[in-house]
């Protein structure tokens, strides 16, 4: 936003600090009018023609809006993403314990990033990851939406699941 002598057009539409629309006029007679009531001349919409300028305390604006903006961080969900990883040899019993750990996850409402890790001989069977990878996923009781599908990287194969927005409320 430009305030005061920054606003180089001739005509501008002006706005009394109460809301009252004076019309057009000359930059310089607006910027007299801002003066004589110590208030400041400030540009809310260049691309208008003429543009609009308003007669308001700039700095009581920019506190407004910088107020406004620490409320609406205030009042945002964060989520997070976790992390749970399997092997292709990982025993029952632990993934019983791990889909637990998603279905928890996901009903704090986290999104969760499944990864199933291969080592050396185990590359040669990325059929059967696939397979393990999806069969874990459809145990999670949780309802959840799958945000990204498998994935093949480096080390194995990765899915990313969701919380469902019934879960979250």
């Amino acid at each position: 936003m430009r305030i005061n002598e920054a606003i180089r057009i001739p005509k501008v539409f002006l706005i009394d600090g109460s809301g009252v629309q004076l019309g057009e006029m000359l930059t310089s007679e607006a910027l007299l009018l801002a003066k004589e009531q110590v208030l400041d001349l400030v540009e809310v919409s260049p691309k208008a023609n003429p543009p609009v300028c308003r007669i308001m305390d700039y700095g009581k604006h920019l506190y407004q809006q910088s107020k406004q903006i620490r409320v609406a961080k205030a009042k945002q969900k964060k989520v997070e993403i976790k992390g749970v990883r399997i092997g292709l040899r990982t025993d029952s019993h632990d993934l019983e314990f791990k889909k637990a750990q998603s279905d928890k996850f996901l009903k704090q409402g986290d999104k969760v990033k499944i990864d199933i890790v291969l080592k050396g001989r185990e590359k040669a069977h990325q059929d059967l990851a696939r397979k393990n990878l999806q069969d874990f996923v459809a145990g999670i009781t949780a309802p959840y939406k799958i945000e990204d599908p498998i994935k093949r990287f480096p080390g194995g194969f990765n899915v990313t699941i969701a919380p469902t927005e019934a879960t979250t409320e």
